[in-house]
């Protein structure tokens, strides 16, 4: 079952939580972040991508950097920007875009949880990615970006979520992508043991969102408890930051793809080889997102495809059959040449959240041709896990994005 805890969160003090909140490091690159940072010098970025303190010159990894990062932090706590919690509380995170809302509960989460199975994953990391924020965290002694996790669905957590929700939220903001951003204390001793004894009915939490940060802090405690021979696990390194949303609050976008040439092959040859294992339509002007399973838009030379898996190809397998396995494997792979698609600079990635217009705008700047995607489904997230599998790369875009700097965890507390 799973095993969470309360904790004494570093919270932005009254009026700074607008200015502070700040997306995920990874959404931005180097340039991106810095000037961010330079238009508000208090977003959390500066904390997360300290090298937006340096110039160019200064390598994003360099141990400078991450004693920036966590100097900064305690600069900004002795300011009164973060004020932390008189006593170890859990709290509720409701996000609302474009009509739709998810709310999850803010908790810690066991590293022998992630350790041994009860927290699954669905993506393989890479070590580099890991070992910056291992460096982060450790330097910084404190998680600044949690985890979203994701649970199958159980009557009383939904139950509890819709109490709390009644009581007046103590943050309650929209930042300026139009996301409306809430949160509400949970420090009542019965709603927490209620919550906790919710959660012991749950067999497993999933990492929807998020698995080098989660590897990450599952490392870092790790060293930790090597540093720490006596420790008895009621340390706060035992523990990562996260929230934790039931499936049904949870919406996946489609993660769709660009590919910078056709392999070589003219557009006559492309087409054909792509019927082979695709039924293809030609819709002229008119853009195509998927409406099911199974189908595939393509835009290529100002038009655009409708591609139809044909019988054969399908696969009941639970990777296998994912849309984005069909694609890759049917298609990307033997037809593009994109066999490690982690790795190969000709293709990219485009989050659904940005339209098929991107689609469009790729190809007609630094890409040949596009596909969107139905999207994968959070059944299907969260049965591939079950299954001990794995997706293929960037098979999962959640929107909107978890926010750092609205919940700290200090590992030392």
């Amino acid at each position: 079952m799973a095993k969470i805890r309360p904790f004494r969160a570093y919270r932005p003090a009254p009026g700074w939580a607008e200015q502070i909140a700040a997306l995920p490091y990874d959404v931005y690159n180097r340039e991106e972040a810095t000037r961010i940072v330079q238009e508000n010098p208090y977003s959390f970025l500066a904390i997360d991508r300290a090298e937006t303190g340096f110039g160019p010159e200064v390598d994003a990894y360099a141990p400078v950097v991450y004693q920036r990062a966590a100097k900064l932090l305690r600069k900004r706590i002795r300011e009164g920007c973060f004020l932390q919690e008189e006593v170890p509380c859990f709290y509720l995170y409701e996000q609302e875009f474009a009509g739709r809302s998810q709310t999850g509960i803010v908790a810690c989460a066991s590293i022998d949880d992630y350790l041994q199975g009860v927290i699954k994953k669905h993506e393989n990391t890479r070590a580099d990615k890991e070992e910056d924020r291992i460096r982060h965290v450790d330097v910084c002694s404190m998680h600044t970006g949690p985890i979203f996790l994701a649970c199958r669905k159980e009557p009383r957590i939904r139950e509890i979520i819709a109490g709390i929700r009644k009581q007046e939220a103590c943050l309650d903001f929209v930042a300026q992508d139009q996301v409306r951003h809430r949160v509400w204390v949970v420090d009542r001793e019965e709603t927490i043991g209620a919550i906790q004894d919710a959660f012991d009915r749950v067999p497993a939490l999933y990492i929807a969102d998020g698995h080098h940060r989660c590897a990450s802090a599952v490392k870092v405690g790790l060293l930790r408890r090597q540093q720490h021979p006596d420790y008895t696990g009621e340390e706060e390194f035992n523990r990562f930051l996260a929230v934790i949303f039931p499936e049904e609050e949870l919406s996946i976008l489609d993660y769709n793809r660009v590919v910078r040439d056709l392999n070589g092959h003219t557009v006559p040859e492309f087409l054909k080889l792509v019927g082979e294992k695709f039924q293809v339509e030609s819709l002229g002007q008119t853009p195509y997102h998927p409406g099911r399973r199974g189908t595939f838009g393509m835009y290529l030379e100002d038009t655009w495809y409708r591609l139809v898996a044909r019988e054969e190809i399908r696969d009941r397998d639970v990777v296998g059959g994912l849309d984005v396995s069909l694609l890759q494997n049917h298609l990307l792979g033997p037809v593009l040449g994109i066999q490690d698609p982690r790795t190969d600079a000709r293709i990219d990635f485009v989050g659904g959240v940005r339209g098929l217009e991107e689609l469009v705008r790729r190809v007609h700047t630094d890409m040949k041709v596009a596909f969107s995607l139905y999207p994968t489904s959070i059944g299907e997230l969260l049965d591939v896990a079950d299954g001990g599998r794995l997706m293929p790369p960037k098979s999962t875009w959640f929107e909107p994005k978890l926010r750092s700097g609205l919940f700290l965890h200090g590992l030392d507390e």
